[in-house]
């Protein structure tokens, strides 16, 4: 039986999926959080992960990243209310086998768990299009395209750029200034002067705008 570890920050939404899959996959563990997600696959290391796209701390992106190539033996397998293609294109050049959103049926789901553990890559249908026209699109892309994304983005400055990547990432506040060895506060203020000077007011549209100019 296939070994599944669940990563949600709804708990309700993390028992209905056991509930669903019931006797069909051994879920050995669950998680709220990025950082409670990568204790917990670590020890459990099941094949199967089902991570959710947006949870506080970086969401699955954070837990991928993280934990993503420390095991190779387990397979990331997207299940979330998401159907953006930001987040589906994000989370496959993060590591994820597939991606499916929790409008699929439990046979459907189960199936899908069974595919991604044999090393099968699963899509719902109209999300697969999102990752064939990204990396179609990459592959053809003249490499000037990547230096030079925009007059807003040349407008920032060299750590604002490293800060607006990191963000686009799935980077929690606290990991950006690890990664950086800078201050939390600092990382806000460079997060807040990136958002004003591009004319963004969130940091989904801020991933948005990123992914739209491949700026990773």
């Amino acid at each position: 039986m296939t070994t599944v570890y669940l990563v949600d920050d709804h708990a309700m939404f993390r028992a209905g999926v056991r509930a669903e899959l019931g006797g069909r996959v051994e879920v050995v563990g669950e998680a709220a959080t990025p950082a409670e997600a990568v204790a917990g696959i670590a020890a459990s290391r099941p094949q199967v992960v089902l991570l959710d796209v947006h949870m506080p701390d970086g969401g699955g992106l954070a837990v991928l990243r993280q934990v993503g190539e420390r095991l190779p033996d387990t397979r990331f397998l997207v299940l979330s209310v998401s159907d953006a293609a930001e987040d589906v294109i994000a989370l496959i050049r993060a590591g994820a086998r597939g991606y499916v959103t929790k409008t699929i049926s439990a046979d459907e789901l189960a199936d899908a768990v069974e595919r991604v553990a044999g090393g099968d890559v699963v899509f719902s249908p109209r999300l697969a299009g999102f990752v064939l026209d990204a990396f179609r699109d990459a592959s053809n892309a003249p490499p000037a395209a990547a230096a030079a994304p925009d007059a807003d983005f040349d407008q920032l400055t060299p750590r604002e750029r490293e800060v607006l990547r990191l963000l686009a990432r799935g980077y929690a506040y606290k990991e950006i200034a690890a990664e950086l060895f800078i201050s939390v506060k600092t990382v806000e203020t460079h997060a807040s002067n990136v958002l004003r000077k591009l004319r963004l007011s969130s940091r989904h549209q801020l991933t948005r705008w990123a992914a739209d100019r491949r700026i990773t």
